[in-house]
């Protein structure tokens, strides 16, 4: 990185390579590209990043995913063996788990490319290049974490869930799960939705861009779209719609209640699972 520590010097050669992909049979531009992704895969640079955490703002760095999507064509493809195991591919994965403080139980892959924090726990899953894992978070199970995907610090991603990934188009944002997020077993979060700060989705909650999500706590309801607020206890749902063929249901999310501030986030977390009958 001694040449490309200049973020702006990264930033206008990634762009040139991105108007003119031909540039990238320029050793130069190629380095810049591998020192992109090296500052991604060591947490320095983020595909995207709060701007003000307090109102869960986030910016998407559209230059670092061109980065991310330029590294394909540039990497080439190899046998990668493991024992009997066999893989194709043009992707590094991840090393030196012990250095990094990650405890990553077999079979968990994480791409080269991705970051993730000391104190993190990747049990049997994936996790993908572009992709952002904090302290604290446990990736369960077969849980996926999609390319890009911003996962907060003391999140638990529970067995089987599924978080979705973005690369392009290049300014839409990627999913986003804050900080002391709990996401129930089987729940999916695609398209850019955004689980804001100590949020509970339970078992086979399914949030998209365009779900409807709906809070049922107060007289009349609220509906977000790609959007769960700060300490929603979320449930899946559903609810009638008229088609040219009749009346039938679609599916949606509820909120059913809030995470208490008071209380200590995992007694609180347990109170959401019990006073809201929420599965994990």
């Amino acid at each position: 990185m001694t040449k490309y520590m200049n973020y702006d010097e990264l930033k206008s050669t990634v762009e040139r390579a991105w108007e003119n992909r031909a540039l990238l049979d320029d050793e130069s531009v190629r380095a810049a590209v591998c020192a992109v992704i090296e500052e991604v895969d060591k947490g320095r640079l983020r595909t995207a990043e709060p701007v003000d955490p307090e109102q869960s703002l986030w910016q998407v760095n559209e230059w670092v995913k061109k980065a991310v999507i330029l590294y394909f064509p540039i990497r080439p493809m190899r046998t990668m063996r493991a024992g009997e195991l066999e893989w194709y591919d043009k992707m590094e994965l991840k090393h030196g788990y012990e250095e990094l403080g990650v405890r990553a139980v077999p079979h968990a892959v994480a791409r080269y490319g991705a970051y993730v924090a000391s104190g993190a726990i990747l049990m049997p899953s994936y996790v993908n290049i572009g992709a952002y894992v904090d302290t604290g978070t446990m990736v369960d199970t077969w849980a996926t974490v999609g390319s890009c995907a911003q996962i907060g610090r003391r999140v638990h991603l529970s067995g089987g869930v599924g978080i979705g990934g973005v690369l392009e188009p290049v300014q839409a944002a990627p999913v986003i799960i804050e900080d002391d997020c709990f996401i129930g077993s089987r729940a999916i979060v695609v398209e850019g939705a955004h689980v804001c700060r100590e949020a509970v989705l339970g078992s086979n909650t399914v949030i998209t861009g365009s779900t409807h999500i709906i809070d049922v706590t107060g007289p009349e309801s609220v509906t977000y779209k790609g959007y769960v607020p700060p300490r929603a206890v979320v449930v899946p749902g559903s609810y009638r719609k008229q088609f040219p063929a009749g009346e039938y249901s679609v599916s949606c999310a509820l909120i059913i209640g809030r995470r208490k501030e008071s209380t200590d986030k995992k007694t609180s977390l347990n109170d959401a699972l019990r006073d809201f009958g929420v599965s994990a």
